[in-house]
Formats: C-alpha cells, sequence, structure tokens
C-alpha cells in the first residue's frame, strides 16, 4: 500500500541577526543574560526590507534539492504555509513553483495558520499521496514576522525570529503508517490573542492604525503591529496540549513510553519547560532547538528536528510525536516514524 513517508527536510535563515545585546540596548531594564534567562533565545534572524517568506521559502527548497540530489521534477504538489504571503493575491506557492523551475502540471497552494501549520501540512500531504493525488509533496513553511513587530514591543520582539523550511514527503510501498494518526483542535474565541489586528479586508491600514502606544508592560505598538496576549496564550497552551496529547495517544494505540521522541512547537523556553514537566516527559526525549533562530512559527517543528538530527538526538527508526499549537488558536499533533 502506498503510504506518505517524511522525506529530508533543509532550512534557510535570512543573513540578518537580532542577537540579545542589540536587544538589551534598546531594553535597557533587560540585560542580554536575562533575556536568554527568560526566553532560552541568544539570537533570532531578522528579514531584510523587501526579503519575504517566498524568498526564504524558495531558499530552503533549493538546498534541500541541492543537497538531497532530488530531481525537482519529481515534485507532484506544493504546499506553502505562510501567515506572510508575499501577496494578496497570487498565491505565493504558485509563485513559487515558476522560480523552483518545478513543472506545470502539479499542483500549489497556499495555507494561512502559524504554529501549527507544518501539523496541518503533514495532514494534507498525507492526504494527497495516499488517495493518489500525488506521490512527492513539497512542503514548505516560512514565515517574516519581524515586519510586523514594533521596534519597542519587547513582548514579542524577544521571540519571534524569521526562517524557511522545506519538507519532501513521499509515497512509499509500506504495511504500515509512517506518518499518523493526526488529532486536530480549533478555537477561534482566542483568535484575539494573537493577531495582526489592521491590513486585511476586515480592518484595512490607515494613519489612525500607524499611531503606537505603550502599554501597561512598557511594550508600544499600534495596531498596525503584531499583538500577543502571553498569558493567555500561555494558559490556552497548558490547558490544550496535554489533553492532545493524550488523546492522540488514545487514537494510536500507544503509550508515552512507546514514543521515542517528541518535537513540539519551539514557543520559549518557559513554556516548553512547564508543558514537559506537566506532561512527563524525559529531558532525553524532548527537543529542545530554537536558541541560535528564535520562535520560527511555522517552521520550528522541522528546523528543530533538523538539528536534533544533527546532534544526534534524532535518528533513523525513531517513532516521534510532532505537536504544534498557537495562533487561532489552532493546534494539532501526529506521530512519524523517522
Amino acid at each position: 500500500m502506498l503510504r506518505a513517508t517524511l522525506g529530508p527536510i533543509a532550512h534557510a535563515f535570512p543573513e540578518g541577526i537580532l542577537d540579545n545585546e542589540a536587544l538589551a540596548a534598546v531594553f535597557p531594564e533587560w540585560t542580554a543574560d536575562k533575556i536568554v534567562a527568560k526566553t532560552g533565545i541568544a539570537q533570532r534572524h531578522v528579514s531584510a526590507q523587501g526579503e519575504t517568506a517566498g524568498d526564504l521559502g524558495v531558499l530552503a527548497a533549493e538546498r534541500l534539492f541541492e543537497s538531497e540530489g532530488i530531481d525537482r521534477n519529481d515534485v507532484d504538489y506544493l504546499l506553502f504555509c505562510t501567515q506572510s504571503p508575499d501577496y494578496f493575491l497570487p498565491t505565493t506557492a504558485c509563485v513559487m513553483q515558476s522560480r523552483l523551475g518545478l513543472r506545470t502540471g502539479i499542483g500549489a497552494l497556499d495555507f494561512n495558520l502559524g504554529c501549527s501549520g507544518y501539523i496541518y501540512g503533514l495532514g494534507m500531504a498525507k492526504g494527497l499521496i495516499e488517495t493518489g493525488q500525488a506521490k512527492n509533496v513539497l512542503l514548505i513553511t516560512a514565515d517574516t514576522y519581524s515586519k510586523f513587530i514594533h521596534p519597542r514591543d519587547k513582548s514579542v520582539r524577544t521571540l519571534f525570529g524569521d526562517a524557511g523550511a522545506a519538507t519532501l514527503i513521499r509515497g512509499e510501498e509500506r504495511d504500515e503508517e509512517a506518518i499518523g494518526p493526526f488529532l486536530y483542535g480549533t478555537d477561534g474565541k482566542g483568535a484575539q490573542n494573537l493577531i495582526v489586528p489592521t491590513g486585511g479586508v476586515r480592518e484595512p491600514r490607515s494613519a489612525e492604525s500607524a499611531i503606537s502606544a505603550v502599554d501597561d508592560n512598557g511594550s508600544e505598538r499600534a495596531r498596525d503591529n503584531l499583538y500577543m496576549n502571553g498569558p493567555e496564550i500561555f494558559n490556552f497552551t497548558l490547558r490544550t496540549v496535554p489533553a492532545a496529547i493524550q488523546g492522540l495517544l488514545e487514537r494510536s494505540g500507544k503509550s508515552m513510553d512507546d514514543i521515542d521522541l517528541f518535537v513540539f512547537h519551539q514557543a520559549n523556553e518557559y513554556m516548553l519547560e512547564h508543558l514537559r514537566k506537566k506532561i512527563g516527559i524525559p529531558r532525553e526525549k524532548f527537543v529542545v532547538q530554537f536558541r541560535d533562530c528564535g520562535n520560527t512559527v511555522s517552521a520550528t517543528i522541522p528546523i528543530a528536528l533538523e538539528l536534533s538530527r544533527e546532534a544526534g538526538q534524532a535518528r533513523p527508526g525513531m517513532l516521534a510525536m510532532f505537536v504544534g499549537f498557537g495562533v487561532g488558536y489552532s493546534w494539532g499533533g501526529t506521530l512519524v516514524r523517522l
């Protein structure tokens, strides 16, 4: 039976780097050591003016083709996950098809999800492959949240970095499932807790929406900027993720002991450590890989997996659990045989 399997991954960062020393110069009440102690992040990559999520996605895909010797003519479908598309229209995936020199006889689409996006992308790729619509799916996840962040908003500027990742999901003849089952969740009542209020049709940008103000915590932003209610996001995560993991284990007939590796959305160290302790995951099974890149939104899971492979933590044959959660609210999880 044709089964979707996780293939090779490549990632790309923009050249610009924002380290904690630079942030400490903007926020004198925070030292560089305090920032890394609070977030687990020492630096994050920041895209240049005019550099887009599409650019980072193309760069990651080209690295994937080159490093793995992949024939781009074998790609049957392109999925692009981003919340910072190059254009409202056309679909960025269509532009990427041309830039990457992929065949015209393929499907290509964008989907707008953040921290859960990689899970949803794997689910769509599995569906395309196992229903015979495609054999090789190129899943690209990329975001440039830095373009939405006010330079004096310490609540989010310390966390987010820009990046792109490209994953090839292949169809292979095998008896056992290699990706899945999946568990998804959505709660749109939390939409206002992580949002860029303006810029869409609901609320176009204006001179008034660009006027910034300082909140009670000393962070400055306008309605044109990214807003995150950190305490509410934290509470949502602790409430939702453990239950989702239990549901995924029940759906798969597995126990915690059956899982060799846990790769969660790399939000920040404080949140991940609370989740690890609450769920009872041993440190050696838990991937933490964002110190030098920050929270890269939809690209965190593939980047963390690649970095953990390089470090020898992730190895072939392992059964891994991927869990994404955040903006939406949206969450999802799946099991993957590496």
